[in-house]
């Protein structure tokens, strides 16, 4: 078989996913229209054509004005059950997502609309498309520490419904050791830590991220490849590292996807994973991230595979879940 076909049944993990990123323009328009939403484009092709950025905060000014369409409870469940049923066609069996609550308190909408509009789609992702998820709440690094304090004190009573923090927004002049604290807190509170760090920031970041964040997941970590050191740790400590091929091309974070480091990170060890990010925004879900890289760097059907693996390996799952996920890969891999 084709190595595009095989990667379209290959079973995967997807563990970067912004799910404010995955909104279609053909859903933000139903959104609009259902809440009496006014939006600056007359047409979905307008939308489109808005989303031909080149930068992160441009990309990041569009995100959050899609976002204002998203009100009510149901807004959320169908936004959450539009992405898991692109993610269960890729053949994802298991998705970690990341939520804004930020980008929506701040407009008035209560917190807990936004997590339980989020955990009834996902929950019938795993009733209806058998796929399973997780919940990881993101604070917004241009905004305070005190604000993500705010954010993780609100999110106190659904704390059963996260299983992990993360840190992303516009990275530069952001850095980790703004978010020290809170990091702690949230890790107090038994949650998982990840964070944006190395996407636009320097190596300096990556650093802060390890060291002062204390962090189990990378999320990004490009421009680690510029830190020989930096490669040799996250080698040896398998960190593991959700990258994310498209939309590095699509904000320039490479010129060209046949200039991606996945295949010197893998090369060299590191622990890496491929993902979608903000797939509406950035032209491709997960298989269109792994097809798409395998034909401009010349991925192999084992590199593809190990791709896979490490995307069970590098979630949040129990072992056993773990173990049987990847024992499906290898199923798969030998047929």
């Amino acid at each position: 078989m084709s190595l595009d076909t095989y990667i379209a049944g290959l079973p995967k993990a997807e563990l970067h996913l912004h799910i404010e990123g995955s909104l279609e323009p053909e859903l933000m328009f139903e959104l609009a229209q259902r809440n009496g939403v006014a939006i600056p484009y007359d047409s979905v092709e307008a939308v489109r054509a808005a989303y031909d950025f080149s930068n992160l905060q441009d990309f990041l000014d569009i995100y959050y004005a899609g976002a204002a369409v998203l009100l009510t409870r149901k807004d959320f469940e169908d936004l959450a059950f539009a992405y898991f049923q692109r993610a269960a066609a890729d053949n994802v069996r298991h998705a970690e997502i990341f939520f804004d609550p930020q980008t929506h308190t701040d407009r008035g909408v209560p917190f807990g609309v936004v997590v339980e509009g989020l955990i009834a789609g996902m929950d019938r992702a795993k009733a209806e498309l058998g796929v399973s998820s997780g919940l990881i709440l993101s604070f917004l690094r241009h905004l305070t520490e005190e604000e993500a304090f705010a954010t993780l004190e609100a999110a106190k009573p659904y704390l059963h419904h996260f299983i992990g923090v993360g840190l992303d927004s516009s990275e530069v002049g952001h850095p980790p050791s703004k978010f020290q604290r809170v990091f702690a807190a949230a890790r107090d509170l038994g949650l998982k830590l990840c964070a944006h760090a190395g996407e636009e920031g320097p190596p300096a970041y990556v650093h802060e991220a390890l060291d002062l964040l204390h962090i189990d997941r990378m999320d990004h970590g490009n421009r680690s490849m510029e830190d020989e050191a930096l490669i040799e740790r996250l080698a040896r400590e398998q960190m593991t590292l959700t990258v994310c091929p498209l939309s590095n091309l699509k904000l320039c974070v490479v010129d060209d996807l046949k200039d991606h480091p996945v295949p010197e990170m893998l090369r060299r060890g590191l622990h890496v994973t491929l993902n979608s990010d903000d797939p509406s925004y950035f032209g491709g879900y997960v298989n269109d991230n792994y097809s798409r890289l395998a034909a401009a760097v010349g991925l192999t059907k084992d590199q593809v595979t190990l791709l896979a693996r490490n995307s069970f390996e590098g979630s949040f799952l129990g072992e056993a879940e773990k173990a049987a996920f990847i024992a499906e890969v290898e199923a798969y891999a030998q047929r």
